[in-house]
C-alpha cells in the first residue's frame, strides 16, 4: 500500500484483501466518515456458511493483529451468522449470505463512497449503488496451472 493513503483506509483495503483470501464474496468497502461518528469505513462480507463466516472472521483478526498491532472488539461469533469486528475506526460484517440480504446494509449507506479494493479489477468493481461483487475463483484456480 502506498503512503499517500490514510492509514484507515490502508487497514481497510488490508481487511477486504483478507476476507477475499479467505473466498469472501461481495467484499464491500464503504467510506463513512463523513456519514457517522461511529467508524470512518464499513466492510461488507459474505460467507456460504456458519464455518466460513467464522473463518473469515477469524484469519481478517489474525492478519490485521500482525499487520497493524491491534485486535477488535468481536460480537455475534457464537452463532456465526453475522459477526462484526469493531477497530474503532473500522467496522467490519461478515455475514451468512442469506442473512445479509435480508438486512441489506448497503442499502441502508447508499450515500457512502464505495472504495475500489486494488485487488478487483475495474471490470470488477460496482457500477450500480446497490450491486456488489461476486468474487469466484478462476476454473484453474481448482486444478492448479
Amino acid at each position: 500500500m502506498t503512503s499517500d493513503i490514510p492509514y484507515s483506509q490502508q487497514k481497510a483495503l488490508s481487511i477486504a484483501e483478507a476476507a477475499l483470501s479467505k473466498k469472501a464474496s461481495d467484499v464491500l468497502v464503504l467510506d463513512v466518515q463523513n456519514l457517522t461518528s461511529i467508524a470512518d469505513y464499513f466492510i461488507l462480507a459474505s460467507g456460504e456458511s456458519e464455518r466460513q463466516v467464522k473463518a473469515i472472521a477469524n484469519y481478517i483478526a489474525q492478519e490485521i493483529a500482525t499487520k497493524y498491532h491491534t485486535t477488535p472488539l468481536i460480537e455475534g461469533a457464537g452463532t456465526s451468522m453475522w459477526i462484526l469486528l469493531d477497530y474503532e475506526d473500522i467496522v467490519v460484517h461478515i455475514f451468512k449470505t442469506d442473512i445479509r440480504q435480508y438486512y441489506a446494509l448497503e442499502k441502508m449507506w447508499s450515500d457512502a463512497p464505495r472504495v475500489p479494493i486494488p485487488e478487483l479489477t475495474h471490470e470488477e468493481q460496482p457500477s450500480h449503488p446497490y450491486q456488489t461483487i461476486k468474487k469466484t475463483p478462476s476454473p484453474t484456480a481448482r486444478y492448479g496451472s
